[in-house]
């Protein structure tokens, strides 16, 4: 994940910058009220200092009124971002995405082969990218095929719910060379949220960047019984 600036760090950096310009201000005017009603009558504080001092502390609130824009307008284009990956839910979705979450016994995903493959195997990887388990692809064609892992490693062993893995696929010809493939996330998008600026969507037990979507198409409407499509 992209680390990124966000409203809640910008705001405390312009509102502790607010409340020390406030500090120095009123400290500025006081020591130039003692100044003035001290100074000698005969040799006066030449003036142009007064306006230099004035000046750099008219630039420092500019300087804060700047920041104060920029922050509304970052929190304006992460809203608008969010509002508008809100209207992908209720949408089926395919993402070029491996990470799932084991829940219930079973991960879900899918994986492409560009051409027929020779041979084609599968591994499933934990957070840590050890390999848990291992096997043959359970379709070999060309297209995109389903997988359900589940959770049991290849040694027989059940996982607990809870772990996020990623699915790997190794595809080869009959001549051994390398079949194109990649593993993917498709399902219904049920809901999104907001991760340093960048909108994510949940599809099942994954959660995704909005980037990572290769296709969107609306959710088929059930035909009412007896009726036509």
């Amino acid at each position: 994940m992209v680390d990124a600036v966000t409203t809640t760090g910008a705001a405390a950096r312009t509102d502790a910058g607010r409340t020390a310009m406030a500090t120095n201000f009123e400290t500025f005017l006081t020591l130039l009220t003692a100044q003035l009603k001290n100074q000698d009558p005969l040799s006066p504080v030449d003036s142009n200092e007064f306006t230099s001092q004035l000046t750099q502390m008219s630039g420092v609130e500019q300087q804060l009124l700047t920041n104060d824009l920029l922050t509304s307008l970052l929190e304006a284009q992460q809203a608008g971002g969010l509002s508008g990956a809100a209207n992908y839910i209720g949408k089926d979705t395919t993402a070029a995405w491996s990470a799932m979450k084991l829940d219930g016994g079973q991960a879900n995903w899918s994986y492409e082969l560009a051409t027929d493959a020779a041979t084609a195997d599968l591994q499933v990887l934990d957070s840590a990218g050890r390999v848990v388990w291992s096997g043959p692809a359970p379709n070999r064609t060309e297209g995109t095929h389903d997988f359900v892992w589940d959770g049991k490693t290849t040694a027989g062993g059940q996982l607990p719910d809870g772990g996020v893995y990623t699915l790997k696929v190794t595809a080869k010809t009959g001549a051994d060379e390398t079949v194109t493939s990649q593993t993917l996330v498709r399902g219904r998008i049920t809901g999104v949220e907001l991760y340093n600026g960048e909108p994510y969507l949940t599809v099942g037990n994954s959660i995704l960047p909005l980037s990572s979507v290769i296709a969107l198409q609306e959710r088929a409407t059930p035909t009412p019984s007896g009726g036509t499509a």
